[in-house]
């Protein structure tokens, strides 16, 4: 980087700058001039061909939903108490509504359901702009209503499911549960949100600081919000935008998990203020050093497995271990 670099480069540790620099290096032009196809050619890789976290048990699964069906991949440390009932938590991959798949979280859900001992179901909703609001919620609440329904034959104890994302993931997470409270139906036992997109006004200051962060600059982000909401969306619709509820009281508890450097990190830590204020205990953490995205960059970063440490953490004090 010259001399020209913007005030939060600094902020970066070693090896976020390195990365960084790769990223500029794949990304000759931004995301809203590549489009989705050409983006998601370039940055949804495979998993490598021997993951980092090995696990005894992974099973592809088919979910319905009103629409038809959408892929789902479930994870198991172990094999020993397949027929029991663990708990287990939902995760939605991020991407911005636009990119993401199944093997991209692979590795994440693979070293949670390792450190927690949770089983992990990973969902693979449909994405925008080809399937815009509210199609990638509407999976994601059908998929949790079935596995809650269908849990015991998964060996999965339905009255301790959690919901989980990172980025548009957490913005779904987030929804599902406003969905869930609103119906007065069960709610997920806890909330885990990596740098959630809870809000479409980009207003906080984070958008402006980091307006031309590594990954996803406050542009792309605007693009990605506009590819899923459509012109013309109510800015005030809770379950495109959380942020916007009336009240967030009722929620399941929470850990939010941010990253210093990243238009987004505002808003997800004002969200986490509003929970807190509404009576949700909440557990807030912001990661120094990392841009937006930095969870799933298992073995690059160190502050990835630092935090995957905290969610094991967060879900084994719901099963008392």
């Amino acid at each position: 980087m010259n001399d020209d670099a913007p005030a939060w480069w600094n902020l970066l540790d070693d090896q976020a700058k390195a990365v960084a620099q790769m990223i500029t290096d794949v990304l000759r032009k931004p995301i809203s001039e590549l489009g989705p196809e050409q983006t998601r050619a370039l940055l949804n890789t495979a998993p490598p061909a021997e993951p980092i976290t090995p696990l005894a048990d992974v099973e592809q699964l088919t979910v319905p939903t009103r629409d038809g069906t959408i892929r789902a991949r479930l994870y198991r440390a172990d094999r020993a108490d397949r027929d029991g009932c663990r708990p287990a938590l939902v995760y939605l991959h991020g991407g911005g509504f636009v990119l993401g798949t199944l093997d991209g979280a692979d590795e994440l859900c693979r070293a949670i359901a390792a450190g927690s001992g949770w089983a992990v179901v990973s969902l693979d909703y449909r994405l925008a702009p080809e399937n815009p609001y509210p199609a990638a919620l509407e999976d994601c609440i059908d998929a949790y209503a079935w596995l809650t329904r269908t849990a015991p034959e998964l060996g999965i104890d339905p009255g301790r499911i959690a919901i989980g994302g990172d980025s548009a993931g957490g913005n779904l997470a987030a929804a599902l549960c406003l969905h869930r409270r609103d119906k007065s139906s069960p709610l997920p036992v806890t909330q885990v949100l990596a740098y959630p997109a809870v809000d479409g006004t980009f207003t906080t200051a984070s958008w402006s600081e980091f307006a031309d962060a590594p990954l996803l600059s406050a542009a792309d982000a605007r693009w990605f919000w506009d590819q899923y909401v459509g012109p013309g969306h109510r800015a005030d619709d809770h379950l495109a935008a959380p942020m916007r509820a009336d009240s967030l009281r009722g929620m399941p508890p929470a850990l939010i998990v941010t990253a210093e450097v990243d238009p987004i990190r505002d808003d997800a830590e004002a969200y986490a203020a509003r929970l807190r204020r509404d009576g949700v205990p909440v557990s807030l953490t912001r990661y120094a050093g990392v841009f937006h995205g930095f969870v799933t960059e298992i073995g690059t970063f160190a502050q990835a497995k630092q935090a995957i440490d905290e969610v094991c953490l967060h879900l084994r004090e719901f099963t008392g271990t």
